[in-house]
């Protein structure tokens, strides 16, 4: 379980202390260096042996706090992932993972074809947790694990130390920063090193753009890589873009090594824009986290199974530019130095149990030479495809579409190489009308409520003369409250529109009838009730 010390309270000069520093930062050129082995840096991108690029589309997962969680390195590969970061200890703050452990994690990770990205968790935080560890005493732990560690170039990158300096005295960081790299590269290590940012990881400061060219000029191999973790302190697209694109621009290698979607005390995330930028300029990114935060709002799989995502999770692996549809595993995976065949065709989709709000697909299995790891259902309006849903089986359930609405579905299916196959051929479906829409009403109000978070009912009522067979709720939250988990419906959410389509045990509300929703979610300081409801597009009455 991560502690919650990612965020940190908005600062009106956040945006000036990024910004001012930019003209300095991008006048200096990047060094150049002996060639690493396995994973090296060039012209500010990360490589793999073979020369191919490689960009990170994976998560986060909690391994030192939940050891024995050994199934969720395959579920997160499952999920289309290609990169994993592990939280380690170096027995500073938590218990030691032991040589042998990390030698466990390794080859799970290989086995699973998943890139392992190591980090120290103990330091998080120095200079303002007092209980945080050093930079210098997480060299001494990789040092202690370099038999475990050589030879795996190839497969795993160091993260010397996570966030590793907090919001006092910020300007701490460089030096340490320097010297952790300096005593790996002495001991001999030639592996990637990823170094992350101050200000618990966020920068909004500025250390670490303003002084990334002295750390990697200090690092004799040139293979190392920047990480900035983007929370609350990056809500607006022109903080998320600004920063990316300054290392960007200076050919200074950098990821999103964390992030997160939800809003909390302090803030909303813009992580749309973090992955639409992402995938534009072609960095990785890696969410946190898999599983079993003390604020259940960042697990993106509920309980560890990967069969009930929250929808951050949905949204991570599903969502535009999620991980589903964008992740390419990594070439040392594959035989012959990579595959480059597509898959075959998927077969046509065809439709079943269409309601006004959803549909579900089903198709004929697409072939590949080393196999297909996912499908990728779009919606094509004219000339223009729309992603809908990523899926690791042959059906597809698609929810919150609009009633007596034409829509048009295909099918691309992607191999483990990260090919796409060329697309199926089309389902046209029509949505049904849903009853009668107008005839209903709403009752809304907050159950409990802690700080950051609340939990919240619905009741949706039939105030007609016929039955709803088949519906979506939609709203708009006023104040950046954002779903972690909802039942009696599935949910998604876009900023703060909510639409929430039936369940089958919900689907049909017959006249002068019922059905309840609950929800959780997360909250600022204050929590008002939405005031305005439409069922299938009709504006409900509220009470």
């Amino acid at each position: 379980m991560r502690p919650r010390t990612t965020s940190t309270p908005r600062v009106a000069t956040v945006a000036v202390a990024l910004l001012g520093l930019l003209l300095s930062f991008l006048s200096l050129g990047t060094p150049a260096h002996a060639a690493a082995t396995g994973f090296r840096i060039e012209n500010g991108r990360l490589l793999e042996a073979s020369g191919n690029d490689f960009v990170m589309r994976g998560v986060n997962h909690a391994h030192t706090w939940y050891p024995g969680e050994t199934q969720s390195l395959a579920d997160i590969k499952a999920m289309g992932a290609n990169t994993v970061r592990v939280v380690l200890s170096d027995g500073h703050r938590w218990t030691k993972n032991s040589a042998q452990d990390v030698a466990g994690v390794i080859s799970q990770c290989k086995a699973n074809r998943l890139i392992c990205v190591l980090e120290v968790h103990d330091t998080t935080g120095y200079g303002e947790e007092a209980a945080a560890g050093t930079l210098d005493h997480a060299a001494d732990y990789w040092i202690g694990l370099k038999e475990v560690l050589a030879g795996q170039e190839d497969y795993v990158i160091i993260n010397i130390g996570n966030e590793p300096w907090g919001n006092t005295n910020p300007a701490g960081w460089t030096d340490p920063t320097i010297a952790a790299v300096k005593k790996l590269r002495g001991a001999g290590f030639t592996h990637t090193i990823m170094v992350d940012a101050p200000n618990w990881g966020q920068d909004w400061q500025g250390v670490m753009r303003a002084n990334a060219q002295s750390v990697y000029k200090a690092d004799s191999t040139g293979n190392l890589i920047f990480s900035i973790h983007m929370y609350s302190v990056y809500d607006t697209a022109q903080e998320v873009t600004d920063y990316l694109n300054a290392f960007v621009n200076a050919k200074l290698p950098i990821l999103i090594g964390e992030f997160g979607g939800p809003a909390d005390q302090y803030g909303d995330p813009d992580e749309d824009t973090m992955m639409a930028v992402a995938q534009q300029l072609r960095l990785g990114y890696l969410a946190w986290s898999w599983s079993g935060n003390t604020d259940p709002v960042l697990d993106l799989a509920i309980d560890f199974d990967r069969t009930r995502l929250s929808s951050w999770g949905e949204r991570v692996f599903h969502g535009a530019n999620g991980i589903a549809a964008t992740a390419k595993e990594a070439t040392v995976y594959s035989s012959g130095g990579g595959d480059t065949t597509p898959p075959t065709a998927p077969g046509a989709p065809s439709a079943s149990g269409v309601t006004s709000s959803s549909v579900s697909l089903k198709w004929a299995a697409s072939t590949d030479a080393t196999g297909v790891t996912g499908y990728d259902v779009v919606r094509i309006s004219g000339g223009t495809e729309t992603a809908v849903t990523s899926t690791t089986t042959t059906t597809a359930t698609l929810t919150g579409l609009s009633p007596a609405t034409s829509y048009t579905f295909a099918v691309y299916a992607r191999d483990a190489a990260g090919n796409r196959s060329p697309r199926s051929a089309t389902v046209t479906v029509t949505t049904s009308s849903g009853g009668s829409p107008s005839s209903c009403g709403v009752g809304y109000r907050v159950t409990s409520s802690w700080p950051g978070g609340f939990q919240g009912e619905i009741v949706l009522r039939n105030t007609g003369t016929s039955a709803i067979n088949g519906w979506t709720l939609r709203w708009t939250f006023p104040d950046s409250q954002r779903i972690t988990n909802l039942w009696g419906g599935t949910a998604t959410q876009s900023g703060s529109e909510v639409s929430v389509t039936s369940a089958p045990y919900t689907a049909t509300i017959p006249a002068a009838g019922s059905v309840t929703l609950g929800f959780t979610a997360g909250r600022a300081a204050t929590n008002p009730s939405p005031t305005a409801f439409t069922l299938n597009g009709a504006a409900c009455s509220v009470s």
